[in-house]
């Protein structure tokens, strides 16, 4: 009960906080339940990466996603690794119309284990995931969206 009062006093974004967890628990059940292929249709375009800037406003904004989706993901009752944490912030993005990139990478953990890693980047910034400097890169998706303000 002390956890919902101090959220809902000390948190200034309850309702994003909100659709973050909505999002993880929603992209959370289509990658347990749907194929890997059908869900790759809604990434974007693949083998394809967006560019690296973006205004500050959009900057500040991939910033604040990234914290409420990775401080929601480590507090969800399932398990909300890397993929739901790039999909739900993935998803912020595209509402806002900031163009992002999905990556997916594989790597090898501390004992040489295969492991599997997914991040967003929008402009510069790593949304989620890191960089994956650490992680050969297998896939990546690109969705972007245009200036309005500079079309013909």
């Amino acid at each position: 009960m002390v956890s919902i009062i101090s959220f809902i006093k000390h948190n200034d974004n309850k309702m994003m906080t909100v659709q973050a967890w909505a999002y993880a628990a929603w992209y959370r059940f289509l990658i347990r339940f749907r194929s890997r292929k059908h869900l790759e249709k809604h990434w974007g375009v693949l083998g394809e990466e967006t560019g690296q800037t973006l205004t500050l406003e959009q900057y500040k904004y991939a910033r604040l996603v990234s914290r409420q989706v990775n401080r929601i993901a480590n507090h969800t009752p399932w398990e909300s690794k890397c993929l739901v944490r790039a999909l739900a912030a993935r998803r912020f993005l595209c509402k806002k119309k900031i163009s992002n990139t999905l990556y997916l990478g594989v790597g090898k953990d501390e004992t040489g284990k295969m492991v599997a890693h997914a991040w967003i980047r929008a402009g510069s910034a790593y949304v989620t995931g890191g960089d994956g400097s650490e992680y050969a890169t297998v896939a990546m998706f690109k969705n972007e969206f245009k200036d309005e303000s500079q079309s013909d």
